[in-house]
């Protein structure tokens, strides 16, 4: 270890984030290893080790015998000021090595609220910001996760951005750029290589062009034979695909401190404001004989205690109560837990959750997202109110003291009719509590958290326009004023750091400028509460003469050529504007796993397939 590090580490909160040799961390010779990458996690290692692709990336990295994978994250401000009177610069976990010394560094794209901590990064590693500004011997910057699905207004930063499922084309990546190195090829004829892949986007091969009034027209290629759409990378069967069977165990407290195994990808419930919902389909499910052989092996390799099954909606395993009882039968009287990171709406998810939690030693959660039918079916969230107080009476009954609901504000159509159901569900739900919890010392409460609409992009709400902050700030006043009531705890989302995450969601390539500019006001952690500074924002935009409402409260038409049109999920735009429209009539749209395919485009789906 560096002997700078060491002597500031003294001086830093948490310093075992950067101090290395965790359980299971791979260390591969530097010498003898011909490409070395570093996966690049923008936000603190605390958050970062909770992530399922970085894992998985990370392993299949080492797994290539001529390539050295190692991991680098955000330092927390602590670390930040003391690195830079140090004269450190960022350096990778495994082998201390600069950032600025491996071949290519990849980002995880989790939230737009993260692209100011990937400036940051470059910044600390002394790498320079821009594509345009990096020289041949800098690394090849590129990124993944669902943020690529729009990722215009971070692309100035990047060389190549990943569409989709990264197990097989990461190893494609790999393959060519080792050939490289090998062969001594220049950078820009390797970008000319992976743009020839499947679902790999190389930003500076293309122009934005915009029309007069500064609206955004499309894109244009810079050179013959690049696609004009890019589509993104789908693994078929996740039984064949690549997953773990160990994993980093920290020597500190992380978020989520269990092993994770993944039962399926994909949601096709079809919730119009969700772009996991959609970006991720089609649905795919690991056997449960698969699953079983993985949670063994992370048992035996990691030494962790809890098992958590992982997916977008875990009750939506269509195996999940077969793989539930075996594990607890396997593992009951071993001292190892199991976990579900996401219930459905109705009692049968609670007998699960009941199944798997003998001692009610937290609260359960659910997402009724809205607070009338009416608006449930504008959203297609399919939960009745009968489907809610089912769920909670349930909870209560199994023992659970707590029960916690998610809602969002400003979605299309609401009104305050539909905030006063959010009231009158939290309290009947409180109410259904006290039927079973009147003796004792602890008692019912319900937590009511409310977050804000943003609308996304692939999602049928894409073209739809944001409250502006001023309405939300009254919603939100409007609850905490009606939720004012013994047992009922409310929880609300910082609108300001949402009316952000709208601009970024929807934005185009001109926003690289804003996110810079903010980054040197000192905007970084935007999603911490504690250090997002809305006003060093405003400055950014101000600075750039970008109107933030013209992104993020701007209703689009039909027609409009969006910023994302290029970039492909597979889901149709003709659908999504077919959904809008069956939202605005307030019709749902069933899932098609149970019923017919409901026409959403996917050029790959077992659901067309079967008729």
């Amino acid at each position: 270890m560096d002997k700078k590090l060491l002597q500031i580490l003294p001086q830093v909160s948490s310093p075992a984030r950067y101090t290395n040799g965790e359980l299971n961390a791979i260390h591969k010779d530097w010498d003898t290893t011909t490409l070395k990458m570093c996966l690049a996690f923008p936000d603190i290692y605390d958050i970062g080790m909770a992530n399922l692709g970085f894992k998985i990336l990370y392993h299949i990295i080492n797994q290539q015998q001529a390539c050295l994978g190692e991991r680098a994250y955000l330092p927390w401000i602590d670390m930040q000021e003391q690195m830079i009177k140090a004269g450190l610069p960022l350096t990778a976990l495994e082998s201390g090595k600069p950032l600025s010394e491996f071949d290519i560094i990849g980002f995880t794209l989790q939230h737009e609220t993260s692209y100011t901590n990937v400036v940051k990064m470059l910044d600390l590693a002394d790498i320079p910001r821009f594509s345009a500004e990096r020289k041949e011997t800098d690394p090849l910057i590129i990124a993944g996760g669902p943020c690529s699905f729009n990722c215009e207004p971070i692309v100035d930063f990047l060389d190549c951005v990943v569409l989709g499922d990264g197990e097989e084309v990461l190893k494609q990546i790999l393959e060519l750029a080792v050939a490289a190195k090998e062969q001594n090829i220049a950078k820009e004829e390797l970008l000319r290589q992976l743009a020839k892949l499947e679902g790999v986007y190389v930003p500076r091969f293309y122009r934005a062009v915009y029309n007069d009034n500064g609206d955004y027209m499309g894109l244009e290629p810079l050179k013959q034979d690049l696609p004009l759409e890019i589509n993104k990378n789908l693994v078929e069967n996740l039984d064949q695909a690549f997953y773990p069977d160990t994993a980093i165990v920290p020597y500190t407290k992380v978020v989520f401190e269990r092993a994770v195994v993944e039962v399926m990808r994909g949601c096709t419930r079809g919730c119009r404001f969700c772009q996991a919902g959609m970006i991720y389909r089609p649905v795919r499910e690991r056997s449960v004989e698969v699953l079983k052989k993985q949670v063994a092996q992370l048992i035996k390799n990691t030494g962790y205690e809890e098992i958590s099954l992982s997916s977008l909606s875990t009750g939506d395993y269509s195996c999940i109560q077969q793989l539930i009882s075996e594990l607890v039968q396997e593992y009951e009287g071993q001292g190892v837990s199991v976990a579900l990171p996401s219930l459905r709406v109705d009692s049968f998810s609670v007998k699960l959750a009941e199944q798997i939690q003998k001692v009610r030693k937290s609260g359960i959660t659910f997402a009724p997202e809205a607070g009338t039918q009416r608006l449930r079916d504008v959203i297609n969230k399919n939960v009745t109110e009968a489907d809610l107080y089912d769920a909670v009476e349930s909870a209560f009954q199994a023992g659970w003291h707590q029960v916690k609901l998610y809602f969002m504000i400003g979605l299309p159509t609401e009104e305050f009719a539909d905030l006063d159901g959010i009231v009158s569900i939290a309290k009947n739900a409180l109410e259904i509590g006290w039927k079973y919890h009147q003796k004792g010392r602890r008692k019912p409460t319900v937590v009511v958290s409310v977050s804000s609409f943003v609308p996304k992009s692939h999602t049928p709400f894409q073209w739809e326009a944001m409250d502006s902050i001023e309405v939300l700030l009254e919603k939100q006043a409007y609850l905490r004023k009606h939720l004012s009531h013994p047992g009922i705890s409310f929880q609300y989302h910082n609108v300001h750091i949402s009316y952000l995450e709208a601009i970024l969601a929807r934005g185009d390539r001109r926003l690289a400028a804003t996110i810079a500019r903010a980054v040197d006001l000192g905007c970084q952690f935007d999603s911490w509460h504690e250090c997002f500074d809305f006003k060093l924002w405003e400055q950014a935009l101000q600075d750039t003469n970008i109107d933030g409402n013209y992104f993020a409260n701007r209703q689009r038409a039909k027609d409009e050529i969006l910023p994302w049109d290029h970039l492909k999920c597979g889901v149709s735009k003709g659908y999504l504007w077919r959904e809008r429209e069956k939202a605005f009539k307030e019709e749902t749209t069933p899932d098609c796993r149970f019923t017919n395919c409901t026409g959403c485009g996917l050029p790959k789906c077992n659901i067309r397939d079967r008729g």
